[in-house]
């Protein structure tokens, strides 16, 4: 199969459904199985695997961002091993939408099996770059679908339904077994004046939930907000109001890279005010190329300038568009509040518009972001009431109206965190869902769903995998609990030379610490350590104890003993015994 072949063969009109009302009327043994590989019980990493009669498919292949205590670690990825194991029953991978914690994963689980890969040509455009990095991008199989398209994966009859989200081009897909249709939202909103026109194929989801749906998989993610979520289009309007509050000071909006329209009426304000714009940060100017290539994105021709010519123009004659809203540590606006971007330095002259709510745990770096650039003298506008961004995901009354178009036999609630779950759940049951048809679940576990009812019917491998730099799955717990103690306590080497046939200290033990204590401030306690290291290699010689292994657990543990008496702190002891 061709790379990046288009799904052709498209019906004039859709089929009736199989998992009808009418179609309920029989009892089928055979269930269908979810199991859910990330996205219950968390923020991103969604992965969610469906499998019937022998045939699976996935939906989603997303990783999440490390939190602080994972030290050194780039991305989190979902576990395969269960995806692995059943390598040959994938007929195929279905991705909703091109956020990193729906695609982020899917360059790895790509290298261990080669399976086609069916999104929309914005997904399967971001896919491709992430694809080419890790050069896997000739032997993939990609399938650009549109909203509407139906399409065989082995027992699975897909349908892609258009939804509403903050990237363009997001999808709910509807799998019909012979056991019924099953839902899954992805992540969607209902937006009545999106940017791009093109709003949520509600009535499609009525027509499916009145030939009847066996179950239906929502996103949770704002379950807990009430009333509707705001249009995106409004972002446009503050914008206008702030374009103009600037003045004749240069803009710098933060926004995230993959939120098109957000970045779309930026460019629209850069023009009517007769600025230019430059973009900073990798995935920014990959988000553009990809938007401007497929038509995603109205970009005026000679509007954008590279960023290295900023200087040749007046503050009032620019805009530059940026990564770093969530305040990372090496994203382009981090690296301007820290005066370390080789371009761009950021002054009193400068207005800078964050346009992103912080996600749960980057409040702290946002805010010491924020902080720097206030510093540095420039204006920051970046609390929510200005109105400069607005949520992808659906709030209250939007999750109610899904669930009453849909009327799902069996409903669970997916995307979020417990409180999340909790509260979708309680939506479900004011919307008259029997409290018995719903299940709130976690990763690990396998759904089965029939007519005779949905059940947790056991555990398959899940879990989270750490990237760190190339490496994938070597930093486990194992290596997180020493880094921890590293960070937090330091470590202490005992250095020791002995006579290989008599056992003798030939020199030392010499003591070195990083990250611990002073040396020059802490003699006594080293002298110390030394002295101890010293009397449990002699305890040992005198017990005629002569395995170097035993030797440096006797050390380490005299040594830890004395240091926790004298500091209660824990470091790190690592003795190391050279032959002579």
């Amino acid at each position: 199969m061709s790379n990046n072949k288009r799904n052709t063969g498209r019906p004039n009109k859709r089929r009736s459904n199989a998992g009808s009302k009418k179609a309920k009327a029989k009892t089928f043994q055979i269930p269908l199985k979810v199991s859910f590989l990330g996205g219950l019980n968390e923020i991103g990493k969604n992965m969610t695997l469906f499998e019937y009669d022998g045939d699976m498919v996935i939906l989603d292949v997303g990783l999440a961002f490390p939190e602080p205590e994972m030290l050194g670690v780039d991305i989190v990825i979902p576990d395969f091993t269960y995806v692995e194991r059943n390598k040959d029953k994938i007929k195929g991978i279905l991705i909703t939408h091109g956020h990193e914690d729906h695609i982020g994963g899917l360059a790895y689980l790509l290298k261990l099996m080669n399976k086609p890969v069916y999104g929309t040509p914005l997904t399967i455009g971001l896919i491709k770059g992430k694809l080419e990095e890790h050069g896997l991008l000739q032997q993939a199989e990609l399938h650009e679908i549109e909203a509407g398209d139906r399409f065989q994966l082995g027992k699975f009859d897909i349908e892609a339904i258009h939804v509403n989200h903050s990237i363009p081009d997001a999808l709910a897909f509807a799998l019909t077994t012979e056991v019924g249709t099953v839902i899954h939202s992805g992540d969607l909103k209902i937006d009545t004046t999106p940017v791009d026109g093109r709003m949520i194929d509600l009535a499609r989801f009525a027509e499916l939930g009145e030939e009847g749906v066996l179950c239906y998989l929502a996103d949770s993610t704002n379950a807990v907000k009430p009333g509707y979520s705001a249009s995106e289009s409004s972002v446009g309007d503050s914008f206008d109001r702030l374009f103009k509050d600037a003045g004749d000071r240069r803009i710098i909006v933060a926004t995230f890279a993959s939120n098109i329209h957000r970045v779309q009426q930026v460019v629209n304000q850069a023009v009517a005010a007769g600025r230019k714009v430059a973009l900073s940060g990798r995935s920014m100017e990959h988000v553009m190329a990809v938007g401007q290539e497929l038509g995603y994105l109205d970009v005026p021709e000679g509007l954008i300038i590279p960023l290295d010519q900023i200087s040749r123009y007046n503050d009032d004659q620019l805009v530059l568009i940026t990564t770093g809203s969530q305040g990372e540590p090496m994203s382009a606006l981090s690296r301007m509040a820290f005066s370390d971007h080789r371009k761009v330095q950021v002054t009193p002259n400068d207005y800078v518009i964050i346009s992103a709510t912080a996600i749960p745990g980057n409040e702290k770096m946002v805010g010491r972001v924020v902080d720097e650039l206030l510093k540095l003298g420039a204006e920051v506008v970046y609390e929510r009431m200005y109105d400069i961004h607005v949520s992808g995901h659906a709030n209250q009354e939007e999750l109610k109206i899904m669930l009453g178009l849909i009327k799902p036999t069996y409903f669970l609630p997916v995307h979020g965190e417990q409180k999340h779950l909790q509260r979708h759940k309680e939506l479900a049951e004011r919307m008259g869902i029997p409290s018995e048809n719903i299940i709130i679940t976690d990763i690990g576990r396998t759904v089965e769903i029939s007519d005779d009812g949905m059940r947790v019917a056991g555990t398959v491998p899940a879990g989270r995998v750490f990237v760190d730099g190339i490496g994938v799955g070597d930093v486990g717990n194992v290596v997180m609990r020493d880094r921890k103690r590293l960070a937090e306590d330091g470590i202490i080497t005992i250095v020791v030379a002995m006579d290989n046939v008599s056992g003798e200290v030939v020199s030392g033990p010499d003591i070195i610490t990083r990250g611990f204590v002073y040396v020059r401030e802490s003699e006594d306690l080293i002298q110390t350590s030394q002295e101890t290291a010293m009397w449990a290699i002699e305890n040992c010689l005198n017990n005629d104890i002569r395995d170097w292994s035993t030797i440096k657990q006797r050390i380490r543990d005299e040594v830890s003993h004395v240091v926790y008496e004298e500091t209660k702190r824990s470091p790190m002891i690592l003795p190391i015994i050279m032959e002579v």
